[in-house]
């Protein structure tokens, strides 16, 4: 669930925007970053915090989003 929602708000920001995603399954730290390469966006940050998962995602060029 945390890509499908993470992939939802990607498709409203502009390219090179940042997303910040908490999560507290530790699979989004392999699913995000594959969901990412396939996509065309970059991880920029991963952090382990007690349990949550914090991942930081740049925007790639490919976004749906905003004109």
């Amino acid at each position: 669930m945390p890509v499908i929602r993470v992939q939802d708000k990607v498709e409203t920001l502009r390219a090179g925007d940042l997303l910040t995603a908490l999560c507290t399954d530790p699979g989004v730290l392999q699913d995000i970053p594959a969901w990412c390469r396939i996509n065309g966006h970059q991880v920029v940050g991963t952090e382990t915090r007690d349990a949550e998962y914090i991942i930081t995602v740049r925007v790639g060029p490919a976004a749906g989003g905003l004109a």
